[in-house]
């Protein structure tokens, strides 16, 4: 494979827990092949965007080579068709903004820019897209457990609320399809749709969530069957410090992908 001429230039967008860790790193020159173009920010004066170049998305889109998006669902569905309209790649790391078909086709078929996504904080998306060609795959499941604390929504009643945080055993907090996953817990579950990305299956897989006040590090359990065979596989990850509701793999996992497409 190739090598660029020069280094791929990087806009990163959203500066929470995620895009903190990314920009910092392509800040460091940590990514040889890959170089931080500036950080777009709600609040350029928060304390996160200081050690940065705070720049907006058009001159992201003037000085960028790669957008990636590491500032939530709603961000994906706001800009995300701006930068790919305007010829540039943008990485998704929200894929629960590709929920939505029509909009997903959009993103991922039309183009001029590319987009493309993260595993995030999931494996084993390369066996499970290779198991489901031709419909290889009729079945799968997630289960995801997390402490109390990072499943508790503002949807959520003070009941609902209580009753989870006050749980002596694990609690189930919802099952169901993949649209329903992502639209109630938008920032823990785009595994949800990156697992129905690999398959295809986006009625048929079916998301729980479950709420464990023993669970010091996030579980995710998944299965799937069809005429290719059956499939099990649980990854256990460490919550990131600083944003309980995703994991601390997720960071790397950006910069895994941007580092790829750089070479």
């Amino acid at each position: 494979m190739a090598h660029r001429s020069q280094p791929l230039r990087v806009t990163v967008l959203g500066m929470g827990a995620i895009g903190t860790a990314v920009a910092t790193a392509l800040a460091s020159g940590e990514l040889q092949n890959a170089r931080l173009a500036g950080v777009i920010v709600r609040r350029p004066d928060a304390r996160e965007a200081q050690a940065f170049p705070v720049i907006d998305l058009e001159e992201a889109l003037r000085s960028s080579d790669l957008v990636a998006e590491c500032a939530g669902v709603p961000a994906v569905q706001v800009e995300g068709v701006r930068v790919i309209e305007a010829g540039i790649d943008l990485l998704v790391s929200s894929v629960g903004a590709l929920v939505d078909e029509p909009f997903r086709k959009r993103m991922l078929t039309q183009g001029p820019g590319r987009c493309f996504t993260t595993s995030g904080a999931i494996g084993g998306l390369d066996v499970l897209s290779a198991a489901s060609r031709g419909g290889g795959l009729s079945a799968a499941q997630l289960v995801t457990t997390k402490a109390p604390a990072a499943v508790v929504q503002e949807w959520m009643s003070e009941g609902q609320r209580r009753d989870m945080m006050e749980a002596a055993g694990p609690i189930t907090a919802f099952s169901g399809n993949v649209k329903e996953a992502i639209d109630l817990f938008p920032r823990s579950l785009n595994i949800a749709v990156a697992l129905a990305l690999a398959t295809d299956l986006w009625d048929e897989l079916v998301v729980t969530m479950v709420a464990d006040p023993d669970a010091a590090l996030t579980t995710h359990a998944v299965s799937a069957s069809g005429r290719s065979g059956d499939y099990e596989f649980t990854i256990r990850n460490r919550p990131h410090p600083h944003n309980p509701a995703t994991s601390g793999v997720v960071p790397a996992a950006v910069l895994n992908e941007i580092e790829r497409l750089a070479r």
